[in-house]
């Protein structure tokens, strides 16, 4: 493998993370609050759609970006409200989001686009246009690094970097924040936080609405930069892979960002069986390599990279003592 062709990988391995990372990162807010959300998945397909459909009615991908994190937010707090204000199973009001989500999504882009289920082509202003970074043009010719800069870091579309800009921040969110600290605690003991007087279903629901706000990004990068326009399941079960990647991260910012590149380098290696070719020496099947990143997903899952401990209240409904 040349140089130029692993920054061309590494190049689809950023696009490829991005939705797998802020999908990730809104399943460890919720997770850390002790609100277990399958649902990702569903949320990021409500995201997608509701971000094509009004972006392609509207020409703009900025209206079509709030439209996206409004609908994931609806459905994160239609999760909110049965799992935390009702107390019921949280992992079946995911399961039945996502099955909601998968019939619906379809069903408005039909009625609206008669397209097959499908938004039209999204373009120009329709869509999140690739940013140049500063100096990029200026370093190329530098050996190594220089390309490494303008190829593989500029280039990308505004969502990429709030992505990368929202590991950090979430760090110091739940690290360094009195906020964090609480969330982090509801998550452990919420009987302690309630003890200390302050609302235990407050700290779930804000968590459950930054939960949505992410997936929101996610879905809408994935309709407007990552493709252009949504379609029936688009999404192709990255909300599972992006809770795969925080059991690998066991729940922390930084390694959830390892976590989700390591998917997407996976994502990016399906995407190129010439390289697989020339590296193994023979032929492997396309449908062989679609699946690296679900296998990697079940090996995760199945307990091989070691224990991952999640938050001892989650899962379980709050029920105040009287």
């Amino acid at each position: 493998m040349d140089y130029a062709t692993l920054l061309q990988i590494l190049d689809s391995t950023i696009r490829l993370a991005t939705p797998l990372l802020l999908a990730c990162l809104a399943g460890l807010y919720s997770e850390r609050s002790g609100i277990f959300d399958i649902g990702l998945e569903g949320k990021m397909l409500m995201a997608a759609m509701s971000t094509g459909a009004v972006a392609a009615l509207t020409g703009s991908v900025w209206i079509g970006l709030l439209a996206g994190i409004s609908g994931a937010v609806l459905f994160a707090l239609v999760h909110g409200v049965a799992s935390i204000t009702f107390r019921g199973n949280q992992l079946i009001s995911g399961v039945a989001l996502n099955f909601v989500a998968s019939g619906i999504t379809v069903l408005i882009a039909q009625s609206l686009f008669r397209q097959g289920g499908r938004t039209p082509p999204l373009s120009g202003e329709a869509r999140f246009n690739p940013i140049t970074l500063p100096f990029a043009e200026a370093l190329s010719g530098v050996p190594i690094l220089g390309p490494l800069y303008s190829e593989v870091l500029s280039g990308h579309g505004a969502l990429v970097y709030i992505a990368l800009l929202a590991v950090p921040v979430t760090w110091w969110v739940l690290f360094r924040t009195r906020f964090g600290l609480r969330l982090r605690a509801v998550g452990e003991n919420p009987a302690s936080v309630d003890t200390a007087g302050i609302s235990v279903i407050r700290l779930r629901y804000g968590a459950v609405v930054i939960t949505g706000i992410l997936c929101g990004l996610a879905g809408a990068y994935m309709a407007a930069g990552l493709q252009a326009g949504f379609g029936k399941e688009m999404t192709a079960g990255r909300g599972y892979i992006a809770l795969a990647a925080l059991i690998f991260a066991k729940w922390r910012p930084w390694y959830a960002l390892m976590a989700t590149l390591l998917f997407g380098f996976f994502q990016a290696l399906a995407l190129r069986p010439d390289v697989i070719k020339n590296t193994v020496g023979f032929d492997v099947p396309v449908p062989a390599l679609d699946a690296l990143p679900y296998i990697l997903t079940v090996i995760v899952l199945a307990g091989f990279v070691g224990r991952a401990i999640p938050p001892r209240a989650g899962g379980e409904p709050y029920v105040k003592e009287r």
